[in-house]
């Protein structure tokens, strides 16, 4: 349960750090044009795969145990 829970966490901090970071108005994300850009990709897409990977851990132990 306790894998389900912080699978859950880290998809909406990462679901809120991706809004946080898309442009507006007209202007580039912050990291646009700078060497840490790839990095910054890397990152979001490790994040959303954590996630996953803890949701259905946590899942599976839920549906598993007496």
């Amino acid at each position: 349960m306790v894998l389900l829970l912080c699978g859950l966490a880290v998809m909406v901090a990462t679901a809120v750090t991706f809004w946080a970071c898309l442009p507006r108005h007209g202007r580039l994300y912050r990291f646009a044009n700078t060497e840490w850009e790839s990095y910054v990709g890397v990152a979001f897409c490790s994040a959303v795969a954590l996630s996953c990977t803890m949701v259905l851990s946590g899942v599976l132990d839920v549906i598993g145990s007496p």
